[in-house]
């Protein structure tokens, strides 16, 4: 029996056409090690949920500030800067149910605890139907027919990133999907998958987290169990080649091996215990 699509499935049919796009893709493996002890001191240093994904998300902003030629935004033939280091964080609700997202503005000046208590403050509010700029966009996909949708999407693609308007009262905030977006896949126990750009993200790359999972490697000449983690991206090679390619990875790669490096001093044990909570 034929059924009417909705939720994503409408979204996705009215973005996508036959593959036409100019997309190439690339994976990274890491040793989680060091992030996983950084969230978990985090965590319990600062009551704050901090999780690979969110560390992973300030990895990606450190990598666009390392590499500048990402931090541009295509129109019209040219290439304008970026106002500032954008990262939008695909996220769930609804008990993993429904997909949406967060937009973190600033994310390279942002410590990784901030951007965990930001997007965990946001992902909230979603979920209470209490974030109006998206209650909105939610409510104009859910009236379009697919064929309006479609139209919608590249109108909206065109007025807030080619153009750079602010329609948030509509529902489509200026340069919504920021300079890079970064999803989990991991939560789903998955540790290695890729996602597509689709047009009207106007991003120049797209991250995926996956699952951290126990695997041998070599390690001084001795094969030993590590947690390993795979990032993939999926880039648009009208912004990136293969050489800002490998740019941006050494930088996520640097931040991976050490967080604290790049991130203020947690506060010392007395002090989180005097410290009221925040989440």
């Amino acid at each position: 029996m034929a059924r009417r699509v909705h939720g994503w499935r409408k979204l996705a049919g009215s973005a996508w056409g036959p593959p036409r796009d100019p997309q190439f893709y690339g994976d990274l493996d890491l040793d989680a090690a060091a992030l996983l002890r950084y969230a978990g001191d985090a965590r319990s240093l600062t009551g704050v949920h901090v999780t690979v994904t969110h560390l992973i998300g300030r990895a990606v902003a450190h990598g666009l500030a390392e590499v500048p030629e990402l931090r541009v935004r295509l129109a019209h033939g040219r290439e304008h800067d970026r106002d500032s280091v954008d990262v939008f964080f695909i996220v769930t609700t609804g008990g993993g149910q429904e997909l949406t997202g967060v937009k973190v503005a600033g994310a390279d000046r942002k410590p990784a605890v901030e951007i965990a208590r930001e997007v965990t403050r946001r992902c909230a509010a979603i979920g209470a139907g209490d974030d109006p700029e998206l209650g909105r966009g939610k409510d104009l996909l859910a009236r379009l027919s697919p064929r309006m949708l479609r139209v919608a999407l590249h109108a909206g693609a065109w007025l807030t990133s080619d153009l750079n308007l602010d329609l948030s009262r509509f529902g489509m905030p200026r340069q919504a999907f920021g300079g890079a977006m970064i999803t989990s896949v991991g939560m789903w126990g998955i540790g290695h998958a890729y996602s597509p750009l689709a047009h009207y993200y106007r991003v120049p790359l797209l991250v995926l987290v996956g699952a951290v999972e126990q695997r041998p490697v070599v390690v001084a000449g001795e094969v030993v169990a590590r947690p390993m983690l795979t990032l993939t991206a999926t880039f648009d090679h009208r912004y990136v080649d293969g050489f800002h390619a490998a740019r941006f990875a050494d930088a996520v790669r640097s931040y991976c091996q050490s967080p604290a490096r790049f991130e203020p001093p947690l506060p010392a044990a007395d002090e989180a215990a005097s410290a009221p909570a925040r989440s």
